[in-house]
């Protein structure tokens, strides 16, 4: 049996901000951005550059209860991590586009990593795997 996660869902307040910020300060690719007249609603998809992985659904809160989410889909914990094969080109490109580092880079046992705000606050690390890590085999 195959199977793989595809999509992760993020709830944004806006479409349009979250696609600005995804693709011009994380520098990811929009997959795909969808009006779908029946529901009213975008169906957005971004991605991190050269990512074969699973992709970001942008859904924007559509309900009362849902507006609580943005920013919080974790609790206060890292909600995703973003892995490169370079952290501190990263690292440094993401600082001067004016990405919000709430943890300094840290050497651990497992790679490089700091942990970063997004648009809404949701928090994510920016890691960069040591080759032997079981998950940077993956990605290869």
């Amino acid at each position: 049996m195959i199977q793989s996660i595809v999509h992760i869902a993020l709830v944004v307040k806006d479409y349009d901000e979250a696609i600005d910020f995804y693709t011009k300060k994380l520098n990811f690719t929009l997959i795909e951005d969808t009006y779908q007249p029946e529901q009213d609603k975008r169906w957005v998809v971004v991605s991190p550059p050269g990512s074969a992985g699973a992709t970001l659904l942008l859904a924007k809160a559509s309900k009362p209860e849902q507006d609580a989410f943005i920013g919080n889909q974790s609790g206060g914990r890292v909600f995703l991590f973003l892995n490169t094969d370079d952290f501190w080109r990263d690292y440094n490109e993401m600082v001067s586009r004016g990405i919000e580092f709430v943890r300094e880079p840290k050497e651990q046992e497992y790679g490089t990593v700091a942990v970063f705000k997004d648009l809404y606050g949701n928090l994510w690390d920016l890691l960069e795997l040591n080759q032997d890590h079981p998950s940077s085999k993956r990605m290869k």
